[in-house]
């Protein structure tokens, strides 16, 4: 190990891999979790000449980054190791890319994509039907691939993500399924994590549960360093961490002026005793205000639902002005009614219309009004110019918790003389996506490169860069208007490895910020605790826990499967109406959608296309096989968001609608569902050569 260039601690935790048990390694961020499972995956292969290895991310610019800089580099010369994200082709033939390689980097998404396809090209085992279709190291490079796929050793990265829904667990769950149903071979499992955490659990109980069933979703034992600590320790020293605290605004007239403004929209509601709303300016405000609006469109009471949604928006900028400068939570409100000037259609649009617009003026005056700035901002600058300058070399990132704020920072980092001067150059990292705040995966590859290369010195993310990302130790780490859980904090203080690096929190004296940091201090050694007493038990007990876990979870899913299934024979397509969620106009029946490649819901009604306008050309970094997106749709009476068109298979221009911008209509009941999934009616796969028939298409064109 040590010509591999391991350190005790990673030895020491790896040794149990090396036996073939599944483990979960948990080391702090910066400890070498990837390095230790590049060297179990280099033994796996050296000694197994039917090995072939997974290992699996939960965010694209990590396979590249695992690719280059880990595994490639110490197996590459030995191995096919190849790596896979959704933005090439080697997706849409992925079956065969497994089949022909010893090791894949992918996203997990690809191989629980893989696991429900059935095409031969594109299909994935996580086990071989038979332990006898494999051939050695040699000759696999020289004869055809064997049919059927076996996974020998998979390796989940960041694997506290294992848990309810997340695609780490349903990958999980099948292993799990064939485990309880005896059915042999399985991989091998190794997970990497950096903190279990406690699952939101408040007592020492509940977070050994939770400890618990994270090893009973991976099937594996947690596995730390307890005799090489003091190495451990050296390698990953913990940043000081600060508490940079501001006093409270002696006047804060914009967030007066705001309030009043939401007032007097409660009084136009008619806001009853049944109906109760927090403090505003808050996010247990925005939780009411959603299921305000919920309650609105299930009731058809569009009064109210339009309320709650401009309630929202001034609460989202009292949270800005609260963190950000006056002048973002202004321009945040006003870039909203922008686009509702020409969407008024009855009096309760109207009235809100008219009430910002009487405001507006004021609510500039006050942004631009100096005296009254946030002063978190002013403390901000402070920190930056203490750890930069013309003549020093540091590196730091500022946490930010919304796309919005953290490009509203960079805009005040760029416009700031003193900042400026000092040579800071700054840039965002968000996720990638669709829409003008997200970054493609190219634009996320360039920032990082440029950070590391020394072009870029601030970092300015979302919480994209807590986990996973190989970025150059940092003198500073700041929290900046962000509450988040202990694993989050945790890792986020992990990215400040430079030696006397500083993780700064700003907050507010007495504020929420203060209040969650300390709660997540508690946290972590509350999980430390679990995880002790966890590792404490003997073999035989822990074992008998687990399985007994994974047993319940089997016969828990068959019941949540037998729900669901019911739940979608609970109406008939035909007997539901889609509606605008906006102005509650009828536009759709349910028996008019379709599944086109078990993920986009398309109408197929041809009918359906004279009740929206379409705007602009939805453009995507990555392409797709059979599809390619058109316009973005709007409802033709008021405007509202409802998905985009999609051109399929070079003949169909489909409407793909997404259900969150709808409410269902079932006889005299109405209701809003978040997710396709959990619509209470079935929805068929497309028949494409039947839709093509009746829509008098010519399938030879």
């Amino acid at each position: 190990m040590s010509d591999f260039g391991l350190r005790g601690y990673q030895e020491e935790v790896v040794a149990r891999a090396l036996r073939g048990e599944n483990i979960i390694i948990c080391l702090p961020t910066g400890g070498g979790k990837t390095r230790a499972a590049v060297y179990v995956a280099k033994r796996h292969l050296d000694t197994n000449p039917e090995g072939k290895v997974m290992v699996l991310v939960n965010k694209v610019h990590l396979v590249d980054q695992h690719y280059s800089k880990e595994f490639m580099p110490h197996l590459g010369r030995q191995y096919r190791v190849v790596a896979v994200s959704g933005e090439c082709d080697e997706k849409d033939f992925f079956g065969n890319v497994v089949r022909d390689s010893d090791m894949i980097i992918c996203t997990a998404q690809i191989l629980e994509n893989a696991l429900i396809n059935t095409e031969d090209s594109k299909h994935v085992k996580l086990s071989a039907e038979s332990p006898t279709n494999k051939v050695t190291v040699h000759h696999r490079r020289s004869f055809p691939p064997p049919l059927a796929t076996d996974i020998t050793l998979l390796i989940i990265d960041e694997c506290h993500h294992t848990h309810k829904e997340e695609v780490y667990n349903k990958i999980m769950r099948r292993y799990v399924e064939k485990k309880v149903r005896g059915e042999r071979p399985l991989p091998q499992i190794l997970g990497l994590m950096a903190l279990p955490g406690t699952g939101g659990a408040r007592t020492l109980e509940k977070a050994v549960e939770h400890v618990l069933q994270i090893c009973a979703n991976l099937d594996s034992a947690i596995v730390s360093s307890k005799l090489c600590v003091h190495e451990l320790k050296e390698k990953v020293p913990r940043p000081v961490k600060r508490f940079d605290i501001v006093d409270q605004r002696h006047k804060d007239p914009l967030r007066d002026h705001l309030r009043q403004m939401m007032e007097r929209i409660h009084d136009f509601m008619g806001i009853t005793s049944d109906i109760t709303l927090r403090e505003t300016g808050t996010q247990e405000y925005e939780t009411d205000v959603v299921l305000l609006e919920q309650h609105g469109v299930r009731e058809d009471n569009r009064l109210l639902a339009q309320c709650a949604l401009h309630l929202r928006q001034y609460n989202d900028a009292l949270l800005i002005n609260d963190t950000l400068r006056m002048m973002d939570a202004y321009t945040s409100l006003a870039d909203y009614y922008n686009t509702k000037v020409a969407s008024a259609i009855d009096g309760t649009d109207r009235f809100l219309l008219a009430l910002f617009q009487e405001n507006k003026t004021t609510l500039k005056t006050i942004a631009r009004d100096t005296r009254f700035e946030n002063p978190k901002m002013d403390k901000l600058q402070s920190i930056l110019l203490k750890q930069f300058g013309p003549s020093t070399n540091s590196k730091g990132i500022i946490f930010s918790k919304t796309r919005k704020s953290i490009h509203c920072l960079q805009d005040w980092v760029l416009s700031n003389l003193a900042l400026q001067e000092a040579g800071i150059k700054a840039a965002t990292l968000t996720g990638s996506g669709s829409g003008i705040s997200y970054m493609t995966q190219g634009e996320q590859k360039e920032t990082i490169q440029k950070f590391r290369k020394g072009n870029l010195n601030l970092l300015i993310s979302t919480s994209v860069a807590e986990e996973g990302l190989d970025i150059p130790e940092c003198n500073l780490v700041v929290r900046y208007g962000l509450l988040t859980n202990e694993i989050a904090q945790q890792q986020a203080s992990g990215r400040a490895r430079a030696r006397d690096s500083v993780y700064s929190v700003v907050a507010q004296a007495g504020g929420r910020e203060v209040r969650r940091e300390l709660t997540n201090e508690y946290l972590e050694e509350l999980t430390d605790e679990a995880l002790s007493k966890v590792q404490s038990m003997s073999y035989q007990e822990f074992r008998a826990k687990i399985t007994k876990l994974q047993e319940e979870e089997v016969l828990r899913r068959q019941l949540m499967q037998n729900l669901t299934l019911d739940k979608k024979n609970c109406y008939s397509a035909d007997n539901i109406q889609l509606l605008c969620r906006n102005c509650f106009k009828p536009v759709a029946s349910g028996s008019d959608i379709k599944l086109v490649d078990n993920s986009h819901y398309v109408n197929v009604n041809p009918k359906f296309a004279g009740l929206y306008k379409r705007g602009g050309q939805v453009f995507m970094e990555r392409s797709f096989e059979d599809w390619e997106p058109g316009c973005t749709i709007n409802c033709g009476k008021c405007g509202k968001h409802w998905g985009c068109e999609m051109k399929y298979k070079k003949v169909a221009l489909l409407p793909n609608l997404a259900i969150k911008e709808f409410a269902l209509q079932i006889a005299d009941k109405r209701m809003t569902v978040k997710k396709w999934k959990n619509v209470p009616f079935t929805v068929n796969d497309l028949n494409f050569s039947e839709y093509c028939k009746k829509n008098f298409l010519d399938l030879s064109n």
